[in-house]
């Protein structure tokens, strides 16, 4: 379907996007009321909060479709951003995959589209198990001219990648100089991007969406241990590796007494100013200037009524230097690589 009316189209992601994991239910987050769907896109869109960010492998596809049915006649409103499997990135594959995404959306274009990750042997085994793939998988090279096809064909506005590392990104802008999105983690406790992602998509001209914004609730305040947290929300590098019960592959011994001391910290400072923790840690994220969008993923619309109080947050930038300074040494102990849940030294981002 054509759009409506083109004035209405956004021409870039609103400051806040909706994360779209939730959508459609699913073994990680459960059941999810398409009412609900319905009802957080309808709220979503006349707050103008117009970005909403889905991806073929959420939900195996049931995202896409349900938010297709949620945006519905409002297609010309919104900026939607969906993502391709580095497993299915080999051109004709990648230009299928496309072709699905469009027809589960119900729409004949996509404005951004996204290699989710990269296309790199570690990264490549978590999105299959076929040997034949990953014995010959898919080149940068056909992965970028598909995306190149796509853009000239209409399919596609514009071309983005997600979790792709300095080296990795200047691999691909030297294959695809009209890479304009790069989707990263990036929170008050996953600061890895300021090292070296930052300044580079600064230079490249690559602006940069935030994934994870509340750390999957951690940032919402909602827990005061580490025990508290569900497994399948805690098997990052942020916790120690047993605390995922099996979910977690990183090995590491997290940094889980540094994290909760920072977490009541963010409890008195929003306290102080009479916002909730996670309206001030998404705040905190708005603050940074290389963020072109903030995702956030909301299960009904009191959910996205709390978060979107953010976007009328100002914080002073003394808070911002304390949350920076308070977060600090978690970075520290983290380390630079933007790859949250694998070993440091076998990290999917370089």
């Amino acid at each position: 379907m054509q759009m409506a009316d083109e004035q209405k189209k956004p021409s870039s992601p609103s400051r806040l996007g909706i994360g779209c994991w939730s959508f459609g239910g699913g073994a990680y987050w459960g059941q999810q009321s398409q009412d609900d769907v319905n009802a957080v896109t309808k709220s979503a869109l006349d707050r103008d909060i117009t970005f909403f960010d889905t991806a073929r492998m959420y939900n195996d596809g049931a995202s896409e479709r349900s938010l297709g049915i949620a945006l519905g006649g409002n297609r010309s409103r919104a900026m939607i951003c969906s993502k391709v499997s580095p497993a299915k990135a080999y051109y004709h594959t990648l230009i299928e995959e496309c072709d699905t995404t469009l027809l589960h959306l119900g729409t004949d274009y996509i404005d951004i589209y996204m290699i989710h990750w990269p296309l790199c042997p570690v990264s490549l085994k978590h999105f299959t198990g076929e040997g034949w793939i990953l014995e010959n998988p898919p080149s940068d090279e056909e992965a970028f001219a598909a995306l190149a096809h796509l853009k000239k064909a209409g399919k596609l506005r514009e071309i983005g990648v997600s979790n792709f590392g300095p080296e990795q990104l200047r691999n691909a802008l030297a294959l695809c100089p009209d890479i304009a999105y790069n989707e990263l983690t990036y929170n008050i406790f996953s600061r890895a991007i300021e090292a070296e992602l930052v300044p580079l998509c600064a230079e490249k001209d690559v602006r940069i969406i935030s994934s994870m914004t509340l750390q999957q609730g951690l940032l919402a305040g909602r827990y005061r241990m580490a025990e508290e947290v569900p497994p399948n929300q805690a098997h990052s590098r942020h916790f120690a590796d047993l605390r995922g019960k099996g979910m977690s592959r990183h090995g590491e011994a997290g940094v889980e007494a540094e994290i909760f001391r920072v977490v009541g910290e963010l409890r008195q400072i929003a306290s102080e100013l009479e916002i909730t923790v996670a309206q001030l840690s998404i705040a905190w994220v708005l603050s940074k200037p290389f963020i072109a969008s903030a995702l956030i993923g909301c299960r009904n619309v009191k959910q996205l009524d709390d978060n979107a109080k953010a976007l009328e947050l100002a914080l002073p930038a003394a808070v911002v230097a304390r949350i920076d300074a308070i977060s600090r040494p978690v970075w520290e102990q983290l380390g630079n690589s933007p790859d949250y849940y694998e070993n440091t030294s076998a990290s999917r981002i370089f």
